[in-house]
């Protein structure tokens, strides 16, 4: 994360289901008391994925808490909401999605100089296989690292 930005809320489970292979940064449009229900961290991404209906690209399956202040007139916490990118991005994931059978999942959701941006994933779902391969390796790693840390400080 580089400067000016503020974390949200991450997406744990995608990277362990899916195989990341692009991420992109795009807008989210959002109401207002919306946008204050992120400030607050009211947010659940868990089981949420991107969609491209018409060319415009929809976060289906968000769930942003309405604000505890807001009136009657609070939106929907599962509405479908839009994400801003540029035409040529949206044709470009449109084709790998087509021809490749990607899906578009979001990673996290923070604020970028004030702004509300979503890290979405271009994504391949991982088989139980390669879920337990991942476990395997982290595993593996992690004893390593414990291992080189015991060894250098008897050395």
């Amino acid at each position: 994360m580089g400067k000016g930005e503020k974390i949200i809320t991450l997406n744990r489970k995608a990277r362990h289901d899916y195989e990341i292979i692009e991420t992109i940064e795009a807008g989210i449009e959002l109401k207002g008391s919306e946008v204050k229900s992120l400030r607050a961290g009211q947010v659940n991404l868990k089981d949420s994925y991107a969609r491209i209906e018409d060319g415009e690209v929809f976060l289906v399956g968000c769930h942003i808490a309405p604000y505890t202040h807001g009136s009657v007139f609070n939106p929907d916490p599962l509405r479908p909401r839009k994400l801003l990118l540029h035409k040529q991005e949206i044709k470009r994931l449109e084709r790998k999605i087509a021809e490749r059978g990607y899906t578009l999942i979001p990673l996290s959701l923070y604020f970028k100089r004030g702004k509300a941006k979503v890290e979405l994933a271009l994504a391949k779902g991982k088989t139980i296989v390669d879920k337990r391969e991942t476990i395997k390796r982290k595993t593996a790693k992690r004893e390593i690292e414990r291992a080189l840390k015991h060894y250098r400080y008897k050395g």
